[in-house]
C-alpha cells in the first residue's frame, strides 16, 4: 500500500475531552498504517496545529472527525470523508481505511452570474485580515439582530402608532412586537458586535469578555463606537493571555471556561467602567447631534460620500465602512444614512441591469443573460452582482457605478429619507413605516438607477464582433 499524506479536523462540542482524543486516535491510526497525517483541532482555545493552503493543496485525503459543524470551504476539489469523533476515538485505523475507500470529492462549480457572485464574496471574504476581518466577523453576527429588531419595531410602530411604547399600550400585540425588537434584539445589538469581534480574534474564550463588554458599551451609552473598542480590547486581551498562561496539560480544560473567560471580563469592564466607557459616548452623541441636525448641501454631500463608497468595491473594504457606519447609528435612532446605504447598494446591480436592456451593442450575449439575474440580486441589495461586470472593464464601470450611487445617496439624504431596517433591499418597502418619504426613496433609487445605465452607455465601447 502506498504512502498516502493525510490531513484531518477533529472538533466537539465541548472541544476539550473529544476533539484532542479523537484527533490522537486518527493519528496513531494513520501512523500505523504507514501514512503521514496532520490533524487540526478545532477546541474550546482555538483551532491548534492548524492545516495551512500548502499542506492541503498536497493532501491525498481530508478526514473531518468532528461533532459540530466544520468550515469546508478550504477543502474544495480534494477527496474527504466525514464522520464523528467516537469514530477517531475507537478505530483510528479503521476510520483510515474506511475514508480511503469512500471518500468523495468535495465541490461542484457552475459558471452563471449568481455563482460567480458567490465566488466574488468569497474572495473578499477570504481577502479580509487583521482589523478588518474581525470587525466584519462581528459585523455579520451583528445585523441579524438589528433586522430582525427594525422589521418588528417598524411592524409595532404601524399597527400601533408612534406612542406604542408607552405603558397605557402594554400587553397588546404592537407593544409585544414592541418589546421584542426594541427591547430585546436591538439590545443585543452592541454585546454581539463586540463579542463577535472578540470571537473572531481569540476564538470562543473570547466570546464572553467581549459580550460583557459590549453590554457596558451599550449601557454607559458608547453605543456601538463603544461597542468595537471593547470587542477589540477583549478579543486581543484574552488571546495575549491565552497565549502567556501555560497550565499541565491536564488542567487546560479550565482555561477556556474558567480562567480566560473570567480575567478577560474583569480586564475589559474595568477599562469600559473607568476609562473608554464616557469618552466613547461622549463622542456618539457628538456624531448623533452633527447627524440630526444635518440639513441641506451637508446631508446631500453626506448621502452622495455614502453612495459612492458603497459602490467602489461594492462588497470590499470601502463598501463595508459606510455599511457599518450607517447599521450602527441605527441604535442611536440616526436613520437617513441608512436609508442612503442600501438605496445606493442596490443601484448598481439595477443600473446594469438596465444598461444591458437598453444598451445591447455596449455588452456581449452572456452579460444580457447575466443582466438578468443582477436586477433581481439588485433589488435585493446584493450589491456584488456587480462585481462580475466591473471585473471585465474596471475603468469604465466602476466610475458609471460610483457616479450613481452618489446620486442616490445624495438625493436619499437630501430628502431625509429614513430607514429603519439594514437589510432586505426592495422588499422591506412593503413594510409599513419602515422606510419614510417611500415616494422620494423610490425616485432617488430610480435615478441613481437610470444614471449608472447612461454612464455606462457613455464610457463603455460597444462591442465589436
Amino acid at each position: 500500500m502506498s504512502q498516502l499524506y493525510i490531513v484531518g479536523i477533529t472538533s466537539c462540542p465541548t472541544g476539550i475531552a473529544h476533539t484532542f482524543m479523537a484527533a490522537e486516535g486518527l493519528t496513531q491510526g494513520a501512523q500505523q498504517l504507514g501514512h503521514e497525517i496532520k490533524v487540526e483541532t478545532q477546541g474550546s482555545v482555538g483551532s491548534q496545529n492548524t492545516l495551512s493552503a500548502e499542506e492541503i493543496a498536497r493532501a491525498d485525503l481530508v478526514i473531518i472527525a468532528a461533532d459540530t459543524n466544520v468550515d469546508l470551504s478550504r477543502f474544495v476539489g480534494k477527496r474527504l470523508y466525514s464522520t464523528s469523533t467516537k469514530a477517531a476515538i475507537g478505530d483510528g485505523a479503521g476510520l483510515v481505511n474506511t475514508a480511503q475507500a469512500e471518500a468523495k470529492v468535495h465541490g461542484t462549480a457552475a459558471p452563471d452570474l449568481l455563482d460567480q457572485t458567490k465566488a466574488a464574496k468569497a474572495e473578499l471574504t477570504a481577502q479580509r485580515s487583521g482589523v478588518y476581518k474581525h470587525l466584519m466577523t462581528g459585523v455579520s453576527f451583528m445585523l441579524p439582530f438589528v433586522v430582525t429588531g427594525g422589521i418588528l419595531i417598524a411592524l409595532a410602530f404601524a399597527l400601533g402608532g408612534i406612542y406604542v411604547f408607552k405603558d397605557s399600550n402594554q400587553g397588546s400585540f404592537a407593544w409585544a412586537l414592541f418589546q421584542i425588537g426594541a427591547k430585546s434584539a436591538f439590545a443585543l445589538m452592541v454585546p454581539i458586535l463586540s463579542g463577535y469581534i472578540a470571537y473572531s480574534i481569540a476564538d470562543r474564550p473570547g466570546i464572553t469578555p467581549g459580550m460583557v463588554g459590549g453590554m457596558l458599551a451599550a449601557s454607559t451609552g458608547a453605543g456601538f463606537l463603544g461597542g468595537i473598542v471593547a470587542g477589540f480590547f477583549a478579543g486581543y486581551s484574552t488571546d495575549w493571555l491565552n497565549r502567556h498562561i501555560k497550565l499541565h496539560r491536564h488542567l487546560e480544560g479550565l482555561k477556556p471556561v474558567l480562567i480566560l473567560p473570567v480575567l478577560g471580563s474583569l480586564l475589559v469592564g474595568l477599562l469600559m467602567i473607568f476609562v473608554i466607557g464616557t469618552p466613547c459616548a461622549q463622542l456618539l452623541a457628538a456624531v448623533t447631534a452633527w447627524l440630526k441636525g444635518m440639513q441641506g448641501s451637508s446631508a446631500i454631500l453626506l448621502g452622495a460620500l455614502i453612495g459612492s463608497m458603497m459602490a467602489f468595491d461594492m462588497g470590499g473594504p470601502i463598501n463595508k465602512s459606510a455599511y457599518t457606519f450607517a447599521t450602527g447609528l441605527l441604535a442611536s435612532q440616526v436613520y437617513t444614512p441608512m436609508a442612503a446605504a442600501m438605496a445606493a447598494g442596490m443601484t448598481p446591480p439595477l443600473g446594469i441591469a438596465l444598461a444591458t436592456m437598453l444598451f445591447a451593442d455596449r455588452f456581449t450575449k452572456d452579460e444580457h443573460e447575466a443582466g438578468k439575474a443582477a436586477a433581481v440580486l439588485g433589488i435585493s441589495f446584493i450589491t456584488e452582482g456587480a462585481i462580475p461586470f466591473a471585473a471585465r472593464d474596471p475603468l469604465h464601470v466602476i466610475p458609471s457605478l460610483m457616479v450613481g450611487s452618489a446620486i442616490t445617496g445624495a438625493l436619499s439624504m437630501g430628502m431625509n429619507a429614513e430607514l429603519h431596517v439594514p437589510h432586505g433591499g426592495i422588499f422591506v418597502l412593503l413594510i409599513p413605516d419602515a422606510v419614510t418619504h417611500l415616494g422620494f426613496y423610490v425616485l432617488s433609487l430610480v435615478v441613481g438607477t437610470v444614471v449608472t445605465a447612461v454612464m455606462l452607455r457613455i464610457l463603455k465601447k460597444p462591442i465589436t464582433a
